[in-house]
């Protein structure tokens, strides 16, 4: 008997992406971009930041000073040029038109791109995120209501128990 699949439509792939020792260009440098390099920071990946230094917040500033991953270049983006040996583009910029001019240039170049309050730009999506490392959780709500999504990542957090990460260790260890 063959199961219905009729279902099976209009969600996302989730997934955890290596980003390990990558090249991550992050293309913005206010509250939203903040939150991005945090997530790219914690992967691990070498981000290269573009955006002119009166528009940084402050959590932006303190990434580029804290870390040597991050290479800052106080510009707008200048073009192809700046996406040569990049793996990964994430724009988090007022400007529209120049989130769309990014988006053709990475799908050109085969450069997979979230263009932040676009989603049809992107090719993938940032979820509401819990980190109790090793313990990783993403809501998606795909691209739709990013804030329900946090609701709904906080109601999941409060139901979790104390010290899971511990627990997720120790497993970790006995499983090697």
């Amino acid at each position: 008997m063959a199961s219905d699949i009729s279902n099976l439509t209009g969600g996302s792939l989730l997934l955890a992406w290596q980003l390990k020792d990558k090249h991550v260009l992050i293309v913005g440098g206010g509250e939203v971009a903040s939150g991005r390099i945090e997530s790219v920071l914690v992967a691990d990946a070498k981000i290269t930041l573009i955006s002119p230094r009166h528009g940084l917040h402050p959590l932006t500033k303190q990434f580029i000073d804290a870390t040597d991953r991050i290479t800052y270049h106080d510009r707008t983006f200048a073009g192809p040029q700046d996406l040569d040996g990049v793996d990964m583009v994430l724009t988090a910029i007022d400007d529209v038109d120049t989130s769309r001019e990014i988006c053709a240039l990475c799908r050109a170049a085969r450069i997979p791109i979230n263009v932040a309050d676009i989603p049809p730009s992107c090719d993938f999506y940032f979820g509401s995120q819990l980190r109790r490392l090793p313990l990783q959780i993403m809501i998606s709500t795909n691209g739709q209501s990013p804030k329900l999504a946090n609701i709904v990542r906080r109601k999941v957090e409060e139901s979790l128990p104390e010290g899971i990460e511990n627990a997720i260790s120790k497993v970790g260890q006995l499983r090697g």
